[in-house]
């Protein structure tokens, strides 16, 4: 019989498979599976990564369970002894499965398999600068005024979109923001998709498909970081998950660096820079936000860093800066900072 590690290698080759096998109520977006849990209920809680060094890696924001391919046959198939679960993978990697979605088929030539970080930085070289662009007017109209000040925020005036249920390509203008390491480096981008309002001339909107936002490359530990040093100690900083609610924080805390891990799941992963001595966390009002907050704050409290949590008064800052104002949200974040970082904030 394979071992443990063996059959987890088996099968993280065949990672797509294996998810379209066992966790059929999901669907494939980029480099991951997305689906609701291990029992597989529809939802974003769980993620798989189908390529890549950690290709078969899986995690659930909701529950904090994570790891192989072989897991996952595990908990899926309710499996307790090894014997069952390497019978149950074995039986699976004997079945014919169909070629790989990324591989095409007999009747047409392979694309080529280029690196996801390698597409992330060539789609990235392609942008335009924001300002002035239909992305700009997207932003002032989330309250977001001057964002072109800040050089991970990009514009793309047709950026292609795969419908990953019809395979069909479209092309929308977009919003792209680089994903950097903590070097600088991008190692990603963000997609926005946005389209004109029919109703209203002048308004923009998010284009009207199943998810108008999407990520390409290696997010995991990584972020779109706004105001960020690249060099030196980082000492305070504010990590959040939306482009959107980290960028209404920067609004009316502009001496105050910044990161959005884009997801839960990657602000959970979130890693910290040198040197950091708190970390404000700013919350969303779900239960994948909350399960971010506590691992995050597990994760900076092993290293010595003190967590903070900015709590919003509506569903996320983006709504509080839109419907309450920057001066009242700049009032109710002055009283949640201690009392050395409320310099960030303007006088009022």
């Amino acid at each position: 019989m394979l071992s443990a590690s063996q059959l987890a290698d088996r099968l993280a080759r065949n990672a797509e498979a294996v998810c379209r096998y066992y966790l059929s109520a999901g669907h494939q977006a980029g480099n991951y599976w997305i689906v609701g849990d291990v029992a597989n209920s529809k939802g974003k809680s769980l993620y798989v990564h189908l390529s890549g060094p950690r290709a078969g890696r899986w995690t659930d924001a909701a529950t904090c369970q994570y790891g192989d391919l072989l897991d996952l046959v595990r908990e899926t198939c309710g499996l307790v002894d090894f014997r069952d679960v390497a019978e149950e993978a074995l039986r699976f990697l004997s079945l014919p499965h169909p070629a790989s979605s990324r591989r095409g088929d007999a009747h047409t030539e392979p694309p080529v398999d280029r690196p996801a970080g390698e597409r992330a930085k060539r789609l990235f070289r392609m942008t335009q600068p924001l300002a002035g662009t239909l992305a700009d007017r997207y932003l002032c109209q989330r309250a977001i005024p001057r964002a072109s000040v800040h050089p991970a925020l990009r514009f793309h005036p047709s950026c292609y979109y795969r419908d990953l249920v019809t395979g069909s390509t479209l092309s929308y203008p977009a919003l792209i923001a680089a994903v950097t390491d903590p070097s600088g480096a991008i190692t990603g981008v963000h997609r926005t998709y946005l389209e004109s309002s029919g109703l209203d001339p002048g308004g923009v909107g998010k284009a009207k498909v199943e998810d108008p936002r999407r990520a390409l490359g290696n997010l995991l530990g990584n972020a779109v970081r706004f105001r960020f040093p690249v060099h030196g100690p980082v000492p305070v900083i504010v990590a959040g998950e939306g482009l959107e609610s980290i960028l209404s924080l920067s609004h009316v805390m502009p001496g105050m660096p910044m990161v959005s891990a884009l997801t839960a799941n990657h602000l959970a992963a979130f890693r910290l820079p040198d040197g950091c001595l708190r970390l404000y966390i700013a919350a969303d009002a779900d239960a994948a936000g909350r399960h971010a907050i506590e691992g995050l704050s597990r994760r900076a409290q092993a290293l010595g860093v003190l967590p903070l949590v900015l709590a919003p008064e509506l569903g996320d800052f983006n709504e509080d800066l839109r419907r309450l104002g920057p001066d009242r949200l700049t009032v109710h974040l002055r009283a949640q900072l201690a009392p050395e970082d409320v310099q960030a904030l303007p006088p009022t």
